[in-house]
């Protein structure tokens, strides 16, 4: 039996991937490289497939027959918000499109169950201070849409045909498990430091005029590499019989600002940088942490690494 990890060539799902074999599960790497890369899984089993291709379906099914796949960890998607307001078709082409081939697939493959990458994305803009799974949903941009409605169209499979599936919801990834496996898109908070700093110019903070102790908005880091054991163990829940829920966050339940993380790479990089204080971005919520104690209490997941482990591991991935 294996284990199919789409997008598994990328940043996280590298790491999945990874993490899996490791525990000796022979695992199935399905990525287009669009932004993965294959080097990432040197020596997996792997193909080149876009998910959103109508010859997708054939050729999963057929992969999935073949190497007796029992499961389905799905991270394949487009992921920049900003992006996704310029090219709302191209998202749902891709993500959307993407998932209801590859639910296609499984179905005429007999496999049914599947851990989702979904995304703190879904939650929009909560006027709450600590986000939990039975927050309102309101995402305010098409990439977060996307997401939660790849968790509907995992929901209407469970009732059509008995897929058994988790929903994760990340909140703000980042780290490196494995020097070789660094998150080489500039994207988030910390890549977007690094590159700023390796030109000599100086990163830019959105605001600093929020309610917060230092003004900048405050989010919630996961390391990587836990949210990849959060996958392990998910795959381990869809096994039981009776499962609460479907849905779960992934996060540490604390919250850094944003010029505390610039001052921990400041301190990890030995780098005295300036840094440029800018206007607001529209639509950021002053705060965004996960409440995880669904996925505590549910799994016995919690986050192993603190801010520092993230940066630290970060920086020395890329140099």
């Amino acid at each position: 039996m294996s284990v199919l990890v789409t997008g598994g060539a990328g940043y996280i799902g590298s790491h999945v991937a990874r993490l899996l074999t490791e525990a000796g599960t022979e695992v199935i790497v399905v990525d287009d490289l669009s932004t993965g890369k294959d080097s990432r899984v040197s020596g997996l089993t792997s193909y080149r497939i876009d998910l959103s291709e109508a010859s997708a379906v054939a050729a999963l099914e057929e992969l999935m027959i073949k190497h007796k796949v029992q499961s389905v960890i799905h991270l394949a998607a487009l992921k920049q918000v900003g992006a996704s307001v310029e090219n709302p078709e191209e998202y749902f082409n891709k993500n959307l499109g993407g998932q209801a081939n590859l639910l296609l697939a499984m179905r005429a493959a007999g496999v049914n169950k599947l851990v989702f990458s979904s995304s703190a994305a879904a939650y929009g803009v909560p006027d709450v201070d600590l986000v939990s799974e039975d927050e309102t949903t309101s995402p305010i941009n098409p990439y977060g849409q996307t997401k939660l409605i790849g968790e509907w169209m995992a929901a209407n499979a469970e009732t059509s045909w008995g897929l058994a599936h988790v929903n994760l919801r990340y909140f703000n990834v980042a780290g490196a498990g494995w020097d070789d496996l660094a998150d080489t898109e500039v994207l988030n908070l910390i890549p977007i430091v690094f590159e700023a700093i390796s030109k000599n110019n100086k990163p830019k903070v959105y605001g600093a005029d929020y309610s917060t102790p230092d003004g900048s908005c405050i989010r919630d880091y996961v390391h990587v590499l836990d949210l990849a054991q959060a996958h392990i163990q998910a795959l381990d829940y869809l096994e039981k019989e009776k499962r609460e829920f479907n849905t779960f966050n992934v996060g540490t339940g604390t919250g850094s600002t944003v010029l505390e993380v610039i001052h921990q790479i400041q301190k990890t990089t030995g780098i005295d940088f300036e840094y440029e204080v800018i206007a607001r971005r529209p639509g950021d919520p002053a705060r965004l942490i996960a409440d995880s104690s669904r996925i505590e209490t549910t799994m016995g997941w919690k986050a192993k690494n603190s801010l520092v482990e993230i940066i630290e591991s970060a920086w020395k991935a890329l140099n």
